[in-house]
């Protein structure tokens, strides 16, 4: 009975122990979203709009000054179109699944500088195309005038985490993933952002 007690004990403070080395952040910005057209012969780029992302994730250690980030994020993308002096804006949110490798350089007692990288997974929730000041609902599924639910794309970090944990970062979002079904059309997600964080 000693012996049990004693390897639950042991299992117990190595557990502690490991969920104390997983740090937990946040992070909330700016995002400059635009889409990426392609057909045929012929490829074109929507102008950048402006939305916002929210983000929360783990940090877990996986080497010195390497760590792994698995996390959750409400992503605003689109893109702006302006024809014959109208604007068309098309606003889509997403809640993405990244898991990104980040890699900390340190910088002294100031902090360390931040760079990562890794795929995410998106499922496109709610949007909307305003013209001018005509609004409609972009529906989401497999028909042709609908856009697809799941996207899919690389994540790319840069930043600097302060030693009071304050993080101010930039990224950038590249869509892989066709969210058109329409036979022989391609809409892809390009995303800047710049944002702030605080991680512990």
């Amino acid at each position: 009975m000693k012996k049990v007690l004693l390897t639950l004990g042991v299992a117990l403070l190595t557990a502690v122990g490991a969920q104390a080395q997983i740090g937990y952040g946040v992070k909330a910005g700016v995002n400059f979203p635009k889409l990426n057209y392609s057909g045929g012969n012929s490829s074109y780029s929507t102008s950048t709009s402006t939305n916002f992302y929210l983000s929360g994730y783990a940090n877990i250690p996986a080497a010195s000054n390497f760590t792994i980030q698995p996390g959750v994020s409400l992503q605003g993308k689109g893109g702006k179109v302006e024809v014959l002096n109208t604007t068309t804006t098309t606003n889509l949110m997403s809640i993405e699944i990244p898991v990104n490798a980040v890699y900390y350089i340190p910088t002294g007692a100031s902090g360390s500088v931040f760079i990562g990288a890794g795929p995410y997974v998106g499922f496109n929730v709610s949007g909307k195309n305003k013209a001018g000041d005509v609004k409609t609902d972009i529906k989401f599924g497999s028909d042709a005038d609908k856009m697809k639910v799941v996207d899919y794309g690389a994540n790319f970090q840069l930043g600097y985490k302060m030693a009071n944990g304050l993080l101010i970062n930039g990224g950038y979002g590249l869509g892989l993933g066709n969210m058109s079904n329409v036979s022989g059309l391609k809409v892809k997600n390009n995303v800047f952002s710049v944002g702030i964080g605080f991680e512990i």
